[in-house]
């Protein structure tokens, strides 16, 4: 089974999604990473995506929407990250 490809929605200078991308890193995960700073596009397929959200960062796993920073970290610490990284 592949593993799933994960996107995040950033935006400049943003503590909580430098955090997220740093467990991301930590983790060796290849992840694609859209900056909505200034609107536009990948602002509007975010919006579609997770149409609750109003903060950044936006984590999607697969088809799985984590949601933010604290959310992801939370898999982390519950051990469950892994397993939705791996598929």
């Amino acid at each position: 089974m592949a593993t799933p490809k994960v996107d995040i929605y950033t935006k400049f200078g943003c503590g909580y999604c430098y955090r997220a991308k740093r467990l991301l890193d930590d983790k060796g995960v290849d992840y694609t990473e859209y900056d909505i700073t200034m609107g536009g596009p990948d602002r509007e397929e975010m919006a579609r995506r997770a149409p609750a959200a109003r903060t950044v960062p936006q984590i999607f796993i697969g088809e799985v929407h984590v949601g933010g920073s604290d959310e992801l970290h939370a898999l982390e610490r519950e051990g469950k990250l892994d397993d939705l990284l791996a598929g």
